[in-house]
């Protein structure tokens, strides 16, 4: 078993057959959409109300996923700006047939503050 990065995953999800690629592995359209929404989690959070995707700078796939990976996706704030949130994002697959869990993908993400009227505003000061 790998070491797992510490604290709670954002959010699990089971790879699904609905979710390969042509190849049969997991699609990786679907590793991207799971980490933005394990950072989107993250930083509606930080930022106590709504965000906006803004960038991704870096996506590096490190392993495959399989159909039954149990996936877990790390959020960590790495920066913050004025109404910006820079987020690194770890996916952990736990494999279905034997249990070992490895890193699959990881990736850096930027999310930025909103108004209701969808504008950049100040985050709030950290807690």
């Amino acid at each position: 078993m790998s070491d797992l990065p510490s604290g709670v995953p954002a959010i699990k999800a089971v790879a699904m057959p609905a979710d390969t690629n042509s190849t049969g592995d997991i699609f990786g359209g679907w590793l991207l959409s799971q980490m933005d929404l394990a950072g989107g989690v993250l930083a509606y959070e930080r930022a106590e109300g709504r965000i906006a995707t803004v960038a991704i700078e870096a996506m590096t796939f490190k392993a495959p996923v399989f159909v039954g990976d149990l996936v877990s996706f790390y959020a960590n704030i790495v920066k913050t700006g004025t109404t910006s949130l820079t987020i690194d994002i770890e996916a952990w697959a736990m494999r279905g047939r034997t249990g070992e869990t490895v890193r699959v993908t990881e990736g850096r993400f930027i999310y930025v503050a909103l108004t209701e009227e969808r504008k950049p505003r100040p985050l709030p000061p950290a807690a």
